[in-house]
């Protein structure tokens, strides 16, 4: 039998307020434990929650780039549950009416469009943090992070395989720092998912009974957490048994998810409005004006850059998948460069030394204008393309113009026909056999030439001259 999987991903984004989501605490991460709380956020009797403006902003900007309709009613409801890191015994969530519903972004996986449902975006309020590493036996808990406001963005189970899910969550990551309403920083936890995953045969409308793998916190791990389930539901229907309806963890050591508890129902919760919290109604001109001052976002950026640029969707994918990437790409070109010579250059050397010191592009030593000028260089043959990725590292470690650089290093490239011409004498001089051997036929051995004439002239020669004058030498 062939199983077909059914996947559905809530993400939980933290959004960029510096105050939580129902008071003036701080939201900065790494502070001392216990040092950003109030009354307000750790729950003490009597205390009444305010509602974030700048948070209501961001979960509507959210919504209207995820084509969701914004609800002009949407109110708060608590969610009751019992654990240490949740001080009033509930979290101020949303439940029957969120903020945001009926969306769907759209992705690319192996060159196919597809379309991904968006349910609901709804607000609410982080818990805390258990600590239970280096206490001595004992566990603390940290409450800084309580009150924290968070988007829930619940996908519709579109999804079909651990691949379009780390797109899916890509692209919404990609959508949230576009819109500078999150930071998508995945290791301190302000972008995560937990991925509802459950199997069917082929063919079989109905859904099967799901498992929910929690707070799953990098690309990497959403695609092997869900590939694990997906053949551990298989292999239990195979064996006979019956999947459990249950929340599970994602061991990321021993690369397996492991059983948590049973799965909670909705009534589980006893979900009811919350009593101190007035319902939300969002005026429609309000609306209209977010929606006037939104970005241009990825996906019409893509497009710009093919249309526009000429660039090959490859390239435009990559280059559009955060804002700073394609700004930067744009000023180079603006500089005066080639769109496609930019393009080259960014997604091979300039990503690799920026990866090998994981820093973003905002970090770069290089400037737009500065590739653009050694760009320039190339094109009026000042110096050739081999001498140019030797410009390129110099230019990322030390901040300075090509121009000088070469100018510094004397790597201006040789030109005089004259001076390659009696480079390329003595090289065929000093390699008869092989000079024999190239003109009886074997051709591969023009590279050996180049690279003798490279090395004796520093890789300074110009390349389209040396390549020609050597085949009019060697023929």
């Amino acid at each position: 039998m062939k199983w077909e999987a059914v996947i559905g991903l809530e993400v939980h984004a933290q959004m960029l307020t510096d105050t939580k989501i129902f008071c003036g605490c701080s939201t900065r991460f790494g502070s001392e434990p216990n040092t950003q709380t109030c009354q307000i956020c750790i729950g003490m009797p009597g205390v009444l929650p305010v509602l974030n403006r700048k948070a209501l902003e961001f979960a509507v900007r959210t919504g209207l780039a995820t084509n969701c309709s914004v609800s002009k009613y949407s109110r708060f409801a608590r969610k009751n549950y019992f654990y240490p890191d949740l001080p009033k015994g509930y979290q101020i969530s949303q439940y029957e009416h969120p903020i945001c519903e009926r969306g769907n972004i759209e992705i690319v996986v192996d060159g196919e469009v597809k379309r991904i449902g968006i349910t609901r975006i709804h607000m609410e309020e982080d818990a805390g943090k258990n600590i239970h590493e280096g206490t001595g036996g004992y566990s603390f808990v940290d409450l800084n992070r309580t009150g924290v406001p968070l988007m829930e963005i619940v996908s519709e189970p579109d999804i079909r395989s651990p691949k379009e899910a780390v797109e899916y969550m890509k692209k919404l990551r990609s959508i949230v720092r576009y819109l500078g309403v999150c930071d998508g920083n995945l290791e301190e936890g302000s972008f995560r998912c937990d991925a509802n995953v459950s199997v069917r045969p082929f063919g079989l409308k109905e859904f099967g009974t799901r498992a929910e793998v929690k707070n799953i916190n990098s690309f990497r791990y959403v695609e092997k957490a869900i590939e694990y389930e997906i053949k551990r539901q298989i292999r239990v229907i195979e064996d006979g048994g019956k999947v459990v309806q249950e929340t599970r963890l994602w061991d990321a050591g021993k690369g397996i998810t492991e059983s948590m508890r049973s799965k909670e129902e909705a009534h589980d919760y006893r979900y009811f409005p919350d009593p101190d919290l007035v319902p939300i109604m969002v005026d429609q001109q309000w609306v209209d004006e977010i929606k006037a001052s939104l970005p241009e976002l990825p996906d019409a950026k893509r497009h710009r850059f093919v249309t526009d640029y000429g660039l090959p969707e490859h390239d435009a994918e990559l280059l559009t998948s955060e804002r700073t990437t394609a700004k930067w790409f744009e000023e180079a070109v603006r500089a005066g460069a080639q769109a496609k010579t930019v393009s080259n250059w960014m997604m091979g050397d300039l990503m690799k030394l920026l990866n090998e010191e994981n820093k973003s592009i905002d970090a770069c030593p290089i400037r737009p204008a500065q590739l653009a000028g050694m760009l320039q260089l190339i094109d009026k043959e000042v110096i050739s393309g081999k001498i140019a990725k030797t410009v390129f590292d110099e230019m990322y470690k030390t901040g300075k113009d090509a121009e000088i650089i070469v100018k510094e290093n004397g790597l201006v490239q040789i030109s005089d026909f004259s001076e390659i011409e009696k480079v390329v004498n003595e090289i065929i001089a000093r390699s008869p056999k092989e000079a024999e051997r190239f003109k009886a036929g074997d051709e591969k051995l023009l590279g050996f030439f180049v690279g003798q004439a490279m090395k004796a002239t520093k890789g300074k020669a110009n390349p389209q001259m040396l390549n020609d004058l050597l085949k009019k030498k060697l023929s």
